[in-house]
């Protein structure tokens, strides 16, 4: 990510290696959106080594049957700096095709510009039985126990803004916001933001 590394870029690095599950972070600002970061969910996901992802645009993980309208969803959320969800038909490295849970979600710096975007893939079974709306209900049970305050500012981390500009937005201190977002990753039984960021865009919010 160059030679100076700027609080955003180690929160999206924090982002990612904080994730349980497969996760990637891109850069918009460069051709072709490439992937800058991954964890090792995301290398044992899709049998790729760490140097045959980074660099790359994440349609890799495209193929024969990959449905191009859930691709075109992706694209859409991307253009319009909004977090998407898709279940879409990828491949791993060997060729096994696999439904994957993708969630796409951008990162706003602290003058408020796209910097990033967020992704964090989950490999559904086989058999599951509308994994759209189990997800769904399952996360919105989650955050109805959360209050007004700190369901916006769920919405808001979700939206890719940071704590400063959240706390601005709202006309509170950022060590007020710290403190919401804390209680709001404890109701959720969220380990990380990843986590969060991933339980609000199943959730719809």
């Amino acid at each position: 990510m160059g030679t100076t590394t700027t609080s955003t870029e180690y929160s999206v690095r924090e982002l990612v290696d904080c994730s349980p599950v497969a996760a990637v972070v891109s850069d918009p600002r460069k051709p072709d959106n490439p992937l800058i970061a991954c964890n090792h969910a995301f290398v044992e996901l899709t049998g790729y080594g760490e140097d045959e992802i980074l660099g790359r645009n994440c349609r890799f993980l495209a193929g024969p049957g990959t449905e191009p309208w859930l691709t075109e969803t992706i694209r859409k959320g991307v253009r319009d700096r909004k977090p998407v969800m898709v279940e879409i038909l990828n491949y791993k490295k060997d060729g096994t095709p696999f439904r994957n849970a993708v969630v796409v979600a951008p990162i706003f710096d602290d003058d408020g510009e796209l910097a990033y975007f967020f992704g964090s893939q989950i490999e559904l079974c086989e058999d599951s039985q509308g994994p759209s709306l189990t997800r769904r209900v399952r996360a919105t049970e989650k955050i109805k126990d959360l209050s007004k305050r700190q369901l916006e500012v769920l919405r808001m981390v979700a939206s890719g803004l940071r704590n400063k500009q959240i706390a601005w937005e709202l006309g509170l201190s950022e060590k007020t916001i710290k403190m919401h977002r804390g209680i709001a990753m404890e109701k959720l039984g969220a380990q990380s933001s990843a986590e969060m960021i991933r339980l609000a865009v199943e959730a719809g919010i």
